[in-house]
């Protein structure tokens, strides 16, 4: 939730900034990035936690949460690079993707092993 507050506080500053009044989100190139930096991460935002529940409950806390705490960082790496310049948003987001990819096969194998446990 505060990654979240804090991204949108960011497009206000960026909309404070440029001009650009609500509901435009076109404008100045720097506030566009912004806006779809804050956009992207909110769309992601759902997988995250809905895989992080799961495989914390049927997988493992501890690692579950240090995939969390990665993925955050990630995400913030990537909005970053994406507020400041496109392309260097690319390795914080393949890094976040992995990350839900390894969110995935943990609440699989936890699904599985407590499903299939005799």
């Amino acid at each position: 939730v505060l990654f979240s507050a804090y991204f949108a506080m960011q497009v206000i500053y960026a909309r404070r900034k440029y001009k650009v009044s609500p509901p435009e989100t076109t404008g100045h190139p720097e506030f566009e990035r912004t806006f779809r930096a804050q956009a992207n991460c909110s769309e992601y935002f759902p997988i995250f936690i809905s895989l992080l529940w799961v495989a914390g409950i049927f997988f493992h806390q501890g690692v579950t949460a240090a995939c969390g705490l990665l993925y955050l960082y990630t995400r913030l790496r990537y909005f970053q690079g994406y507020a400041g310049a496109a392309r260097a948003r690319l390795g914080p987001l393949y890094a976040s993707a992995w990350l839900l990819w390894v969110l995935l096969g943990l609440a699989l194998a936890g699904l599985l092993a407590h499903f299939l446990r005799p």
